[in-house]
C-alpha cells in the first residue's frame, strides 16, 4: 500500500511539474510551484480517501470538495485590468492540474497522463490558433465600438454645429446615439457639442473624414474624437 501510494503521489507531481513548467516559462501567476503544489495536493486529499476505505462515494465526495477549494484559487489568480480580465486561463489550468492529481490518486494513471497532454496542446498549440484568429481583418469581426465626436465652437454657432453633425451622420449613415452639448467657460465663451455613434471600426474612417469636414467650419476652435468600449454586436 506504501509503494502504490508513493507511486500515485510521484505521478501527480510529475504530471504538476509538466504543466507547471509551460506556465512558468510564460510567466504566469500560477507557475511551478502552485501547479505542482495543486496537483500533489488534489492527490493527497483523493489518496486520503482511499486509505480509510470509505469507498468509491467517499473518494467521489473528497473529489468534489477538492474542486471546491481549487476554486478559490483559481479566483485568486483572476484579474481585472482597465476593463480586461486577465488570468481565466491560468485558473482552467489550475482547474485541470487538480484534475491530473485526483486521477493520479485514484491510480488511472494513463488518464491522467493523457490529461497532462491534453493541457499542454491547448496551452501550447491552440494559443497560436487563437492567435491567428484573432489576427483576421476586422471586417470579418461581429464587433461594434462607441465613437465619442467632441467639438468646441463659439456659443453663437450652437445651432449650427448641431444641425451640421446630425445631417453628417445622418448621410454617412453612422448609427447615432446622442448628442448633447454644455457651455464653455473662457474669453470669449463657448460650446461644447459631443456626438455618440455605433459602428464597426472598418468604417471608422467615415468618422475621419466627417472630423476632418467639422474642422473646416468657421467657429469652430477644435475638434477630436475617441473610441469607447467595444461590445459584441447584437444577435
Amino acid at each position: 500500500m506504501t509503494v502504490d501510494f508513493v507511486l500515485r503521489l510521484l505521478a501527480a507531481f510529475a504530471c504538476g511539474v509538466v504543466i507547471g513548467l509551460e506556465r512558468q516559462l510564460r510567466q504566469r501567476t500560477a507557475g511551478l510551484r502552485t501547479i505542482t503544489l495543486v496537483a500533489s495536493g488534489a492527490c493527497l486529499f483523493v489518496t486520503l480517501g482511499v486509505l480509510t476505505g470509505n469507498g468509491t462515494s467517499g473518494v467521489t465526495q473528497i473529489a468534489a470538495y477538492v474542486v471546491s477549494g481549487v476554486g478559490f484559487l483559481g479566483g485568486g489568480v483572476i484579474m481585472r485590468d482597465k476593463g480586461s480580465i486577465q488570468g481565466i486561463n491560468t485558473a482552467a489550468t489550475l482547474w485541470c492540474a487538480a484534475a491530473v492529481g485526483v486521477l493520479c490518486g485514484t491510480g488511472h494513471y494513463g488518464p491522467a497522463v493523457a490529461g497532462t497532454g491534453v493541457v499542454l496542446v491547448t496551452n501550447t498549440l491552440l494559443r497560436e490558433v487563437g492567435r491567428a484568429i484573432n489576427a483576421t481583418p476586422l471586417s470579418s469581426a461581429d464587433i461594434v465600438r462607441e465613437y465619442v465626436l467632441t467639438v468646441i465652437a463659439r456659443g453663437e454657432d450652437e445651432i449650427h454645429i448641431r444641425t451640421l453633425l446630425s445631417n453628417a451622420i445622418d448621410a454617412q449613415p453612422l448609427s447615432f446615439q446622442s448628442l448633447t452639448s454644455e457651455d464653455v467657460c473662457g474669453e470669449p465663451p463657448g460650446v461644447k457639442v459631443v456626438a455618440t455613434v455605433r459602428m464597426h471600426p472598418k468604417d471608422q474612417a467615415r468618422l475621419e473624414r466627417l472630423a476632418s469636414r467639422m474642422s473646416m467650419e468657421r467657429g469652430v476652435s477644435s475638434i477630436s474624437w475617441s473610441a469607447a468600449d467595444v461590445d459584441s454586436a447584437q444577435e
